[in-house]
């Protein structure tokens, strides 16, 4: 009890605070990726085409993660095909695609798993190799499955220029962002006036009972 009532006063008070700061700090992370999401699904309701609604996610992306590189791939058939990018590059030619057995990307659709590489991702044996683009030599890569009514569509990747140890928050954010994509391309293959014309409660009462889990 001695050596307990010898702690200095200012060493409790200093702790108290350190936690006091670190708790605000998950709070105001937590408040950021609550709009991040707000704002995704505000485009979703909204009237715009679907490659304005994926370029406006991608940089939502790059600010809430302050990465230097996110990229949209979307399903053509047997091919991913680059569908939005904030680095500049045009997508709009669909020339960079890749094989769902080619790459990190590739391997994401396939195993529809998370996929986290903190640093020198180039030098991963799955690493596909472009020429044409930037990220090739970028160092942390973070993607993701785009997932539309169960089935794998596309893929999300963020990636880092310098090496980025990436958090459980961007994981989610990023799992979040790639089903939100998923119910964009859903709503997006509906006809324009199907909204207007659809009775909705018919739709959910002519879907039966909910199965109940054993």
């Amino acid at each position: 009890m001695g050596e307990a009532n010898n702690i200095p006063p200012t060493l409790y008070y200093n702790e108290a605070v350190s936690k006091a700061k670190d708790l605000e700090q998950r709070l105001q992370r937590t408040e950021q990726q609550l709009r991040l999401f707000q704002r995704v699904s505000r485009f979703m309701v909204r009237e715009m085409s679907l490659r304005e609604l994926l370029q406006g996610v991608v940089s939502l992306v790059v600010e809430f993660m302050e990465c230097d590189s996110c990229l949209v791939y979307l399903l053509d058939k047997d091919d991913l095909v680059l569908c939005a990018s904030n680095s500049g590059f045009d997508p709009s030619s669909g020339s960079v695609r890749l094989k769902l057995d080619e790459g990190l990307t590739g391997w994401v659709a396939r195993e529809r798993r998370l996929l986290s590489i903190s640093r020198e991702a180039y030098r991963d044996p799955r690493f596909k190799f472009f020429g044409e683009l930037p990220q090739d030599s970028f160092e942390a890569f973070l993607s993701a499955p785009v997932i539309a009514r169960n089935r794998v569509v596309g893929v999300i990747n963020v990636q880092h220029r310098n090496a980025h140890q990436h958090t459980g928050s961007e994981m989610e954010v990023l799992t979040t962002v790639g089903e939100q994509i998923g119910c964009a391309l859903t709503l997006a293959r509906m006809e324009p006036n199907a909204m207007e014309s659809l009775n909705h409660a018919e739709l959910v009462l002519a879907s039966g009972p909910p199965r109940m889990g054993r």
